[in-house]
């Protein structure tokens, strides 16, 4: 089983009748998913398309998608998944980066697709109603392309924090052998449902909750754009137990208006990844929802687990885990030497779930990829228990007076305060320190009441000073009215102005 897109006719042959994707009243079961990636196949070869083909997939978390995305694999083409929110100029850069020949495009974001596409020279097929007319009336083969398992099945572009963004080759094998992993860590059977409220153009819902349920023969419940209130309707109507999120996610939940009043008991686990999550957090949704959050770590250039709390493993709340099965895991110093446990330097992986390397770009290969351990950009450390934390991001890390200070050391202690709903500590350049630091928070619904915003600002940056060392507590606290986010509810420090 090399092609990946055979986890979908497995489970389409073990159980046809089982519901495999929901959208509110719309259902897809396991046969006719695998029907209409049959038909996206013989789509493909009717226009004309060849195996080894890169074909974009531009859509939000859409009952069809998934079929599409199989079907792509299933002709022995690579799926280039982009976000749906990309503008026509950075379009355009995605498909002529990888040299898209055919793009599938949700008929929502066409205005923005189609002059990209045609800047690209790439083919754009609208998924709409009626591409499912014409997918009815194509050929349906029942064969699925040979793949070997070095064979790049996903071109996945990273967020670009440094630069334009990087294409992450991703193996049949890397993404079959993560999504089995997933599978285990979570103990994912036919009897789950799985929140579908992480896009699937992202590798953790792409991998964790998408692959991973498929492989099990589980149902995926979609939410196309993430909204607390709905997602808590959806816990409830479908009896989801396995929620998958970024921390972002989780604050929304929390915060979701009325939550007591929805029965969440069937939710036996959940999973957190995309950004460290605040500890606060951890506690307060445990306490809850009664239901135990596991926090892991990866990228995309990972598939992307390769950290994890583990259900039958060491557990230490405000960690990543510990190595997965299949991954290893180093701490290095700048001299790429293993530092000694408890302190920081950064995270390396190695294992069967690095990527083959970024699109047609050797030296950005060959410098993240050193003697075959994959450079994360991410400090760490580990402890005597083999347990790692991420520290913060090599590049966030702010110098100020000669000090390291961590940002997410700072944001954990703003998390505690009160009426702090979000927050991000960013360095801004300074010319007494080199850099100072900076928080900007985003507050609870309510908190401000009455409250001079500057006034409450300073109480919050006392609140801080008296709970972490002189040199780390934030010079200027900002309250503003939400922090910018990428697709995943991410918070994005570099378009954070102030």
């Amino acid at each position: 089983m090399s092609n990946l897109a055979t986890i979908l006719s497995q489970s389409a042959r073990s159980n046809p009748s089982a519901v495999a994707v929901k959208m509110d009243d719309v259902e897809l079961s396991y046969a006719a998913m695998d029907g209409l990636s049959r038909q996206v196949a013989g789509l493909l070869s009717a226009h004309g398309a060849h195996p080894g083909d890169r074909v974009a997939l531009i859509s939000p978390n859409l009952p069809q998608m998934p079929a599409i995305y199989y079907g792509i694999l299933r002709f022995g083409a690579i799926v280039v998944p982009l976000n749906p929110l990309l503008k026509s100029r950075e379009v355009e850069y995605h498909l002529t980066n990888s040299g898209a020949a055919f793009a599938f495009a949700w008929e929502g974001v066409l205005s923005e697709v189609i002059p990209g596409a045609e800047s690209a020279g790439t083919e754009v097929i609208a998924i709409n109603a009626a591409l499912m007319a014409e997918l009815s009336a194509a050929d349906a083969p029942e064969d699925i392309a040979e793949a070997a398992p070095e064979d790049t099945a996903v071109i996945l572009y990273t967020s670009g924090t440094t630069g334009r963004p990087k294409g992450a080759e991703l193996t049949h094998e890397n993404l079959l052998s993560n999504a089995t992993l997933s599978r285990d860590l979570f103990s994912t059977s036919a009897d789950d449902v799985i929140f579908g409220g992480l896009p699937f153009f992202h590798v953790f819902g792409q991998t964790c909750a998408l692959n991973s349920a498929i492989m099990s023969g589980a149902m995926v419940t979609l939410l196309p754009r993430f909204d607390p209130v709905k997602a808590m309707e959806i816990l409830q109507r479908d009896k989801v137990t396995i929620l998958e999120g970024v921390p972002t996610m989780y604050m929304g939940l929390l915060h979701a208006p009325h939550r007591e009043q929805y029965d969440v008991s069937c939710v036996r686990l959940a999973a957190c990844g995309g950004a460290p999550l605040p500890l606060e957090v951890l506690r307060e949704f445990e306490s809850s929802f009664d239901a135990t959050l596991l926090e892991g770590y990866g990228l995309s250039e990972t598939s992307p687990v390769v950290c994890f709390n583990q259900l039958d493993g060491i557990r230490k709340p405000g960690s990543i885990g510990t190595a997965v099965r299949g991954a290893q895991l180093r701490v290095l110093d700048e001299n790429g030497n293993d530092v000694d446990p408890g302190s920081v330097g950064e995270l390396v992986v190695s294992g069967g779930y690095v990527m083959k390397g970024y699109w047609k770009n050797p030296e950005a290969t060959a410098a993240a990829i050193v003697d075959g351990w994959f450079h994360t950009g991410d400090l760490a450390r580990m402890d005597e228990d083999k347990v790692f934390f991420i520290v913060d991001r090599k590049k966030d890390m702010i110098l100020r007076g000669g000090y390291n200070v961590y940002p997410r050391e700072v944001e954990e202690v703003l998390y505690e305060h009160p009426a702090v709903a979000e927050a991000a500590v960013v360095g801004r350049a300074d010319e007494l320190q080199g850099e100072e630091i900076v928080a900007v928070v985003s507050l609870k619904d309510g908190a401000a009441g009455a409250v001079d915003l500057e006034q409450l600002a300073q109480e919050i940056q006392e609140f801080v000073k008296e709970r972490i060392a002189a040199y780390k507590y934030p010079r200027r606290v900002v309250i503003v009215d939400a922090l910018p986010k990428g697709p995943t509810g991410k918070i994005l420090k570099r378009e954070i102005n102030v």
